[in-house]
């Protein structure tokens, strides 16, 4: 490791738990470090902030790790976790559960777990429905192109949906959509820790073979590496890692693109391994303060990430047009 890359992980680490204090800080009522640590009234608010905390770090893990082998793989800057559509069913999948069981007696309780299993269901099916039809791809570009054939019809069928659908049934469905950073239970956040530690486990299995890829297939091929069963890992490790994120949190946009273009500015993008951990050590950092912003100013966190992230990928698109 170079001393460079050395201080960068230093600096985000700092920065990291400085994001998390000020976030744990942050919300309409002050609270002491003995409503943390202690037994108090306000421990139970406490808790939220904390699970509001961790399930940012995991956001931040998750997304930038998606978006970084999506681009890596496609070698497209542009490429994101929802290039493959898999957002868009997970989003579609939520918006049958909404839409249609509101005459369903669920309870309370149960409401969000179903919630989240539905969002979890379509993007695990959409990852079955790549994973058969990707050997029939040889091009890169098609698989690219099924996706996003697939996001289209997905939105025009939650767009009926949206237009046939109850005024309450309407109204829960967009504030899911907006990003809910608050609302995860520490429970939840077990579930959605274990599925993003498989998705790592994937993702750790395809940096070496990313490498080679990087040089050319025929390269790669000399030096051991499957296409096939590369292509494999990264619409499964993709798919568990964007797919877990929507079902817990919404969808949240941009933060898959926009991580890793920062990552490859302030450090050498070809180091893979290094890329790798500066995206989740930024994603973290940017997660937490979007979180912070969220709560300040009462703004959804898909609008913040939005926001933020259109400006971003306007210029990366000017910069590819000048080259």
């Amino acid at each position: 490791m170079s001393k460079k890359f050395k201080i960068l992980c230093l600096f985000l680490l700092i920065a990291i738990f400085a994001a998390a204090a000020v976030n744990a800080d942050t919300g309409f009522l002050y609270l002491s470090p003995e409503d943390f640590f202690g037994d108090s009234p306000r421990s139970q608010i406490a808790e939220i902030r904390v699970n509001r905390i961790l399930v940012m770090l995991l956001a931040g893990v998750s997304i930038p790790t998606s978006g970084f082998l999506m681009q890596e793989y496609f070698r497209n800057p542009l490429a994101g976790p929802d290039i493959l559509g898999i957002t868009s069913v997970a989003s579609l999948s939520v918006a049958f559960y909404i839409f249609f069981s509101h005459d369903l007696l669920i309870p309370d309780f149960l409401q969000n777990s179903f919630l989240s299993l539905s969002s979890i269901a379509g993007g695990l099916l959409l990852m079955l429905v790549l994973l058969s039809v990707s050997g029939k791809f040889q091009d890169k570009s098609y698989l690219v192109i099924f996706g996003f054939l697939v996001s289209a019809f997905a939105g025009a069928i939650v767009s009926l949906l949206q237009f046939y659908a109850e005024n309450q049934s309407l109204k829960n469905y967009v504030l899911w959509s907006f990003g809910a950073n608050n609302m995860v239970t520490r429970d939840q956040i077990y579930v959605l820790a274990a599925l993003i530690i498989g998705g790592m486990a994937v993702c750790f299995h395809t940096i070496k073979p990313l490498i080679g890829n990087a040089l050319g297939t025929a390269y790669a091929q000399s030096f051991g590496v499957n296409p096939g069963r590369l292509k494999m890992g990264i619409i499964i490790a993709s798919s568990l890692l964007s797919a877990s994120v929507t079902a817990f949190m919404g969808p949240v946009l941009f933060i898959g693109i926009i991580v890793p273009h920062f990552c490859r500015l302030i450090y050498n993008p070809s180091r893979l391994w290094q890329q790798w951990m500066l995206n989740m050590g930024l994603g973290m950092l940017v997660m937490l303060i979007f979180s912070t912003i969220a709560e300040k100013t009462q703004i959804p966190l898909n609008v913040i990430s939005s926001v933020f992230g259109i400006p971003v990928i306007l210029v990366m698109l000017l910069k590819q047009n000048k080259a």
